[in-house]
């Protein structure tokens, strides 16, 4: 949430090119790491720069893209391009860890990274905003409170697998979380210029948007996570295959975003996040029946991919208009950031659960161990789609059938133009 605000006071192009710098060299950091702790340093790095990474490259999106059907294509490809980096991702990450060992995993990044400094500094129009005065402005205070109640929440929810919900290390956790978030909301409820203004979490769409998020990512996480873990623990599959078996994952995430680029707005915002709810939903319960000892790929996995990716990939679009119309170009890192966030917490929180409920059911279970893991798994995947099911519920309930899209303008800024076959382009 702070990197988000920061691009909203300090300027959007300056802290995404620090958000790149910082990665990619902990990246690089991460890889010639020699102890376990330089390792754990180099990837919080990771994350710091991540987390700036994220709602600065959407609040671009909706800040320089008019809104209407370029504003969709633009989120299509976004939505496209999560989709093939995941999947590109575990592909890549399992072959090089095979071939070339963990550190080739951090050490990839790097030139990634320099190719996409070089196209923000030459593509983006610079900033005009001053870093001292921004700096003054930001909500330190705010952003201390939103880390620590949101880290000893997910903390609190993973440590149930080994302290029951009814535990006191659990519910004295929880209540700490609810302390800290308390106070959070206080705080930013009497700032002058607060990290999270209450405001924006009044307007429905809005809220209904990131509650969406919350549920949509946290069964994604788990459709990555536990499927993954059947492919390999249950049928055997290699770290590379696993790796191309999410190929099919991908491509119809790209499937439903193209599809959600081109219609929204046709059929309007709520009708596709709740066809791609119900369709995700679905996808999650094929998961859950086929998930089992004697599965294979093209029935317990294949299928349910295709569908699942491509009931997410219809959400894409929308989700991310909804999350931002009506917020007023100065706050547009703050509706970012917190979409942002949404996700993060959505899948931490979700993941930590869906890994209990599979836990519980495994050790429950009478029979073999590679029937009691994939009985677990399938429990946890078929909690995911219900989880879907009412996000599904709660975008046909909430948001209006026909939501007006209301334009964010940027700030003027002088860009330095690049050449580009006779034209000038920011």
């Amino acid at each position: 949430m702070l990197g988000g605000r920061l691009g909203d006071v300090a300027g959007h192009r300056r802290v995404l090119l620090a958000g790149l710098a910082v990665f990619g060299a902990a990246s690089l950091a991460g890889g010639l790491a020699q102890t376990p702790g330089e390792l754990i340093t180099a990837r919080a790095a990771q994350g710091v720069g991540a987390a700036v990474l994220a709602p600065i490259a959407f609040s671009l999106i909706t800040l320089h893209i008019p809104a209407g059907p370029q504003r969709a294509r633009a989120l299509g490809l976004w939505g496209a391009a999560a989709a093939l980096g995941g999947a590109v991702g575990v592909l890549v990450g399992g072959m090089l860890t095979e071939s070339a060992g963990w550190r080739a995993v951090l050490f990839v990044n790097v030139p990634v990274v320099a190719f996409t400094l070089v196209a923000t500094a030459n593509r983006i129009p610079a900033d005009r905003r001053v870093i001292r005065a921004a700096v003054a402005r930001l909500d330190l205070a705010g952003a201390v409170l939103a880390t620590a109640a949101t880290s000893v929440f997910v903390l609190g929810i993973v440590r149930t697998q080994s302290h029951p919900w009814s535990s006191a290390m659990t519910l004295s956790t929880l209540a700490t979380a609810g302390v800290l978030l308390a106070v959070f909301v206080m705080v930013e409820s009497r700032s002058a210029r607060p990290l999270l203004r209450m405001g924006l979490l009044a307007q429905r769409t809005v809220a209904t948007a990131n509650l969406f998020v919350l549920l949509l990512f946290a069964g994604q996480a788990a459709a990555f996570y536990f499927v993954s873990l059947y492919l390999q623990q249950v049928l055997g599959y290699s770290p590379t295959a696993t790796g191309v078996a999410f190929v099919p994952f991908a491509l119809g995430a790209v499937l439903g975003s193209g599809v959600a680029a081109r219609t929204v707005n046709r059929f309007g915002l709520r009708a596709l996040l709740s066809a791609g709810g119900l369709t995700a939903a679905a996808g999650f319960g094929w998961f859950a029946v086929t998930l089992t000892a004697d599965g294979n790929f093209l029935t317990s996995v294949l299928g349910p991919s295709l569908l699942t990716s491509s009931g997410i990939g219809l959400c894409v679009v929308p989700v991310g208009t909804a999350a931002t119309i009506g917020v007023a170009p100065a706050e547009v890192g703050m509706a970012s950031s917190l979409i942002t966030g949404s996700r993060q917490i959505g899948s931490a929180v979700g993941l930590a659960a869906l890994a209990a409920t599979a836990i519980t059911v495994t050790e429950h279970h009478d029979g073999a161990p590679d029937t009691a893991l994939a009985a677990g798994y399938a429990a946890a995947v078929g909690v995911s789609g219900a989880m879907l099911a009412l996000a599904a519920f709660l975008a046909l309930l909430l948001i209006p059938a026909r939501q007006p899209v209301q334009v964010a303008r940027p700030e003027p800024a002088p860009a330095a133009p690049v050449p580009v076959g006779g034209e000038q382009r920011d």
